[in-house]
């Protein structure tokens, strides 16, 4: 395995896939993450798991984009690992697990308000992403 593999979508290692040509703003139909006002977009580390309805539903999704989700979604995934395994804007995914939510196809498990607040989830994330390696496969300094 080298620096620049990654996990294909069956979890296998080796050629990273195609990006979508699909523009965004298609995908969503011009719609925007938290774009009522109303209701503030989906936190980014809100668990996504897809449900019985969306597993059996695999083969006829309309669009590949719902069903790659759904299908990513069979464990437990963060929004943002989500988008980093689909290579999809993360507003993208916000909007698609919301229109798959509202038809019974995913469940989002929000985190609690007070959790966002604690600084020692804080330093996990800050610590977790310093320990990527960058390009050149090196270690940021802390």
């Amino acid at each position: 395995m080298t620096a620049g593999d990654t996990p294909a979508a069956d979890g296998n290692w080796g050629v990273e896939p195609a990006a979508s040509v699909v523009r965004p703003f298609l995908l969503t139909a011009g719609r925007i993450a938290g774009g009522d006002g109303l209701v503030p977009p989906i936190p980014i580390e809100t668990q996504v798991v897809a449900t019985k309805l969306g597993l059996s539903a695999l083969d006829a999704f309309v669009f590949d984009q719902h069903r790659d989700i759904v299908a990513v979604c069979r464990q437990p995934q963060s929004l943002a690992e989500i988008a980093a395994k689909l290579r999809m804007h993360l507003n993208v995914i916000r909007v698609l697990a919301e229109d798959l939510r509202a038809d019974g196809q995913l469940a989002l498990y929000a985190p609690q308000a007070t959790s966002a607040r604690d600084v020692t989830v804080l330093r996990r994330v800050i610590d977790g992403l310093r320990a990527i390696p960058d390009s050149r496969g090196a270690i940021r300094e802390g």
